[in-house]
C-alpha cells in the first residue's frame, strides 16, 4: 500500500466526513539555562499575545518532563497559518527561538476528531474551556 501525500490525505479525510482542519504544531525545547530563558520570557509572552491578537496563535503553553511532575523548559505552540512555511516564520520570529532560549521543530497537524467544550458565564464575566 502506498502512503498518500499530506495533501492527498487531507482530501481523503474530507471525503470520509472528517473535519480535516490543518493547524501547525511547534515543539519548543530548552536550549539555554532557566535564568537565560527567564530573561527572554517577557518578550516571548508579548510576542505570543501579539500572535493571539492577530488570530495566528491557537493554543500555547509549557510542557512538563516525562514524569509529569517537573518543568522541562519546553513548550508547545499551535499556530493557524496558511502553510508550514508561514508557521515556521512565526516560530522563527518568537524571541524565545530568535534569541536562542529554545530550539524548535514545526509539523502540520490535521485535526479530524475530538470535542471542544466552552462555557461563557456572563454574570461572572468569565469563560471556561474544557
Amino acid at each position: 500500500m502506498t502512503v498518500p501525500t499530506w495533501n492527498e490525505y487531507q482530501t481523503i479525510a474530507q471525503g470520509r466526513g472528517a473535519l480535516a482542519f490543518e493547524l501547525f504544531i511547534v515543539e519548543s525545547k530548552a536550549n539555554a539555562t532557566p535564568e537565560e530563558m527567564q530573561k527572554i520570557l517577557p518578550r516571548h509572552l508579548a510576542y505570543q499575545k501579539e500572535m493571539e491578537a492577530a488570530g495566528k496563535l491557537f493554543l500555547a503553553g509549557p510542557v512538563s518532563d516525562d514524569t509529569g511532575t517537573a518543568m522541562s523548559g519546553g513548550g508547545l505552540i499551535i499556530y493557524r497559518a496558511a502553510d508550514i512555511g508561514e508557521a515556521r516564520t512565526l516560530a522563527d520570529n518568537d524571541p524565545m527561538h530568535k534569541e536562542g532560549g529554545r530550539t524548535f521543530s514545526v509539523r502540520a497537524w490535521l485535526v479530524n476528531e475530538g470535542a471542544l467544550n466552552f462555557q461563557l458565564r456572563l454574570s461572572e464575566q468569565r469563560s471556561i474551556l474544557g
